[in-house]
């Protein structure tokens, strides 16, 4: 795989069952890169390994004062400086296409498994992990497979030395041959301490991106509680921890490359006076000694190389841990589904909570827990997060068919719709059955004010479809996202519709008029709305109320405000004082007492000044 042919037609499986394990897989898939790499290596630190034999062929040839010798070592000074130019060109271009292959196939990976497990990533996994993990993490995994083949080029080369200055030149070989190997494992024993330090930094700096990510994505409602400095603090001192932590990482690591300077340099020195003493006696020449001398120079280059894949592994283990991590997480129903592909169309029942919203009609759903709302709506779009009981379709369980086939079917808008960033026609241009124009659709959602808007931050543009949005839609207000969000889901125009607070940030003239328009739009298809508006409420052919996971009543708007207890608090937001005053019964049953200063008849009339008060808001 060259880089220009990327992205990966398929990725891949990967083994994801642990750290150690996920980077064997990267390596096993990428073998032509890694054996390319590994020969061009080949070439390259053996051709700097021949100079210093090339040289002491030169000088021995000048000593001898053979010029037949010294033209023929210029010649192998020419192919080995050849081979060392020609060998690192292609080796660090081999390196850089191993590097980047890896890392986008991790990120091909990640991508789908973010699509695979949609909402569901982010309830298991923390925001700033899976940002740490498609970031970081992931330039951290191309290093270690880009340096494992280098890493080998090297070690086979010191052996290769090792073996031929033993054959050239016994007596100074046999101690390079045992020094080598000794300097090479000398830093064993400081790996552990260096990556748990690295592991503790790599922890901290993940924390500090989750909370710089969490404060990003709330900064708006910081400002509204005066919460900045707050937050400010907080990231600063988990700034501080993750600099005293690289402090501490750098450290060691730099005791590491100290010990891998000193010991190759005593090394050098021992090589040096054994070989003057060997020189004066006569065992061996001057050009000897200058070969063996500069080999063990040399060596030290390659020998550099067992320090880096050292750093590369104790950075990229626990990097390959979180990727393995976000990887082996799985859908709690399959996707494949076990029934044929397609889009059924009826009734939408829950048998959980016995919910039922009939074929064509506008369903309002109160519910007195936004969680418990929130996971309601995510069953009824089928294959949701947490195994439980399917939710029927015209009879047929949705957690059955093929996730494309369940999504085509049931489209929900959760309390949090993202808009993504680019032009207003790139954000509507979603897969649509052509019914519902975008005319109508951000008609109905309101959104006059918000192309108002856009046309006047867009100067160059003149049409405001051609306005851009920015990521997350950040510089519009919490009301014009939901309703641009909520066009963009009417356009869509599928089976059934669910909607999860879909007027939250919006006020209530904007709202009544959205509740109308939605209910025109949709006239005939199956709609559920999660809302406790009144002015929602009023507009819905059918309401259910869902108390502790069950529903407990069914009706219409104005019958259940004036006949259900439970209902009526959730939806005028009755405080303990008025459940008290209209004698509404507690959680247990229990009627609390009534205030001595009020009669039934006075109930009475609070109770239908506060329906005139909805009806004309209404």
């Amino acid at each position: 795989m060259q880089i220009q042919d990327l992205p990966y037609p398929d990725p891949g499986v990967p083994d994801a069952r642990s750290g150690p394990r996920f980077l064997w897989w990267l390596g096993r898939n990428q073998l032509g890169g890694q054996i390319k790499a590994l020969a061009w290596g080949l070439l390259h630190f053996l051709s700097v390994s021949a100079l210093p034999f090339c040289v002491g062929l030169a000088v021995q040839a000048v000593v001898d004062r053979s010029g037949a010798r010294l033209a023929l070592t210029g010649g192998l000074l020419v192919l080995a400086c050849a081979g060392n130019a020609i060998g690192d060109t292609f080796l660090h271009r081999a390196a850089v296409t191993n590097w980047i292959t890896a890392a986008a196939r991790v990120q091909q990976l990640l991508a789908r498994k973010a699509a695979h497990l949609g909402s569901a990533l982010t309830r298991r996994v923390a925001a700033g992990e899976v940002v740490a993990v498609s970031t970081g993490d992931v330039e951290k995994i191309g290093w270690f497979v880009e340096a494992v083949s280098r890493f080998t080029a090297a070690a086979v080369t010191i052996v290769l030395v090792c073996v031929a200055l033993v054959v050239y030149q016994p007596a100074l070989g046999v101690v390079v041959a045992v020094g080598l190997p000794a300097l090479a494992l000398s830093v064993l024993p400081l790996l552990p301490h260096a990556t748990r330090r690295a592991d503790l930094q790599r922890e901290k700096a993940g924390r500090a991106t989750e909370l710089a990510s969490d404060t990003v994505a709330g900064l708006r409602v910081l400002r509204g509680i005066g919460g900045e400095q707050l937050f400010l603090d907080r990231y600063r001192r988990a700034s501080q921890e993750v600099r005293w932590a690289a402090v501490r990482s750098a450290r060691m690591w730099s005791l590491i490359s100290a010990i891998q300077v000193l010991l190759p340099g005593l090394l050098l020195i021992a090589v040096v006076w054994y070989g003057i003493h060997l020189t004066r006696v006569g065992r061996i020449t001057v050009g000897e000694l200058v070969t063996v001398y500069s080999s063990v120079m040399v060596l030290t280059y390659p020998l550099g190389h067992f320090q880096e894949i050292a750093m590369a592994y104790s950075f990229s283990r626990p990097s390959a841990g979180r990727a393995a991590r976000v990887l082996s997480l799985e859908r709690a129903t399959d996707t494949a589904g076990t029934l044929p592909v397609g889009a059924p169309s009826g009734e939408l029942y829950d048998p959980a909570t016995g919910l039922l919203a009939p074929a064509g009609r506008l369903t309002a759903v109160v519910c007195g827990d936004p969680d418990a709302a929130g996971r309601l709506a995510e069953r009824l779009g089928g294959h949701p997060a947490e195994q439980g009981t399917s939710v029927l379709l015209g009879g047929v369980p949705l957690d059955e068919l093929p996730l494309g086939s369940a999504r085509t079917a049931v489209l929900v808008q959760d309390k949090d719709p993202v808009l993504l960033s680019g032009s207003l026609r790139e954000l509507l241009d979603v897969p649509a059955s052509g019914d519902v124009t975008a005319e109508d659709a951000l008609a109905a959602a309101q959104c006059g004010d918000v192309l108002e808007a856009l046309a006047q931050a867009s100067l160059d543009t003149a049409d405001p479809m051609d306005a851009r949005i920015t990521e997350r839609g950040r510089s519009l207000s919490g009301g014009q996202r939901q309703r641009l969000a909520l066009a963009r889901s009417l356009i869509t125009d599928p089976e059934v519709l669910v909607l999860d607070e879909p007027t939250s940030a919006v006020d209530s003239h904007t709202e009544a008029r959205i509740a109308e328009g939605v209910r025109n739009v949709r006239a005939g298809r199956t709609t559920v709305v999660f809302t406790s508006s009144p002015l929602l409420l009023d507009r819905a052919d059918r309401v259910v109320l869902v108390h502790e996971g069950e529903v407990a009543a069914v009706g219409v708007h104005r019958d259940l405000v004036r006949t259900d207890p439970r209902y009526r608090s959730v939806v005028t937001r009755e405080t303990d004082e008025e459940r008290a005053v209209h004698g509404v019964p507690d959680d247990d049953g229990k009627a609390p007492p009534s205030s001595p200063g009020k009669q039934p008849e006075d109930d009475q009339a609070a109770l239908r000044d506060a329906l005139e008060e909805i009806e004309e808001k209404a």
